[in-house]
């Protein structure tokens, strides 16, 4: 009789095969199926917006927002695409030499910017929308609110939450791995998610919905009037809200966390563990 799921080494051995996979399809498939995972992850986050924008109660705000973020993954597992962080698990397959180094960045970089064209261009939809009038325009104030909380950060407390980040998302993607069936990869997907969202780590896939999305919505004076008036947010926090804080001040510090939660924690970990005899 067939196991209800799979072994941890069938899951690495699937990974690194998947990974090999990855390394040989074209650049061009590869960048939109980015492209894919980035709209897929931003509808995530925008949704996570929407639901938590009007919730006094911290806790209860990220309750819901975990909720609801969960479903960017989700269908990236089961409609397809290819989302850098969990890509940095491709390590184990680098390790095992299956394939180069050289594959190895090559693949993450197209997906990365894939997911960034797909992220960004789907925050910019949003705020043409008009989505962010919702509530009086309490839906644009909180966009820039949450947009400035990540470009505050510190390039140390940026890098070690996107190390936290993505030791919880690649488990989500590993987890979904080992289950055989739609509910049991939707739920070993959805709790680590969750638990990343309530936490407040730091997704760089996520962040380029999050930030764009707060420096589109900066563009609208109502929108800037009414987040000064719900946050008291200042104007000197207002002029750093802008693409250099986005890529040097939170993206790069979030980025390289990411891949050594994923790459190297979990992924160099896992492979240790469970990965020694697979082919």
């Amino acid at each position: 009789m067939d196991s209800m799921f799979n072994t941890p080494q069938e899951v690495v051995q699937a990974n690194m095969n998947g990974a090999v996979k990855k390394a040989a399809t074209s650049k061009k498939k590869v960048f939109f199926m980015g492209i894919m995972a980035g709209v897929c992850i931003a509808l995530g986050a925008q949704s996570s917006n929407v639901a938590m924008h009007d919730i006094s109660n911290v806790g209860l705000a990220r309750l819901v927002a975990g909720c609801v973020f969960p479903v960017g993954l989700m269908m990236i597992v089961f409609i397809g695409g290819e989302l850098f962080t969990g890509d940095c698990m491709m390590t184990m397959a680098c390790i095992k030499r299956k394939i180069s180094v050289a594959s190895l960045i090559r693949t993450l970089v197209i997906v990365y910017f894939g997911n960034m064209v797909g992220a960004v261009a789907l925050a910019y939809l949003v705020y043409l929308s008009g989505q962010y009038n919702y509530t009086n325009g309490a839906l644009g104030a909180f966009t820039i609110k949450v947009a400035l909380g990540k470009v505050s950060l510190s390039f140390l407390p940026a890098l070690i939450s996107g190390i936290l980040c993505n030791i919880l998302v690649c488990a989500a993607v590993l987890m979904a791995s080992t289950a055989k069936d739609i509910a049991g990869k939707s739920l070993a997907i959805f709790f680590p998610i969750m638990a990343f969202v309530i936490s407040g780590f730091e997704h760089c896939v996520a962040n380029m919905y999050y930030i764009p999305a707060g420096i589109f919505a900066s563009m609208n004076a109502d929108y800037v009037a009414k987040a000064k008036e719900l946050y008291g947010i200042t104007g000197s926090q207002i002029a750093s809200l802008n693409w250099e804080y986005f890529f040097l001040v939170n993206l790069l510090p979030v980025t390289i966390g990411n891949i050594i939660g994923g790459g190297f924690i979990i992924g160099g970990l896992f492979f240790y563990l469970h990965g020694k005899n697979c082919k």
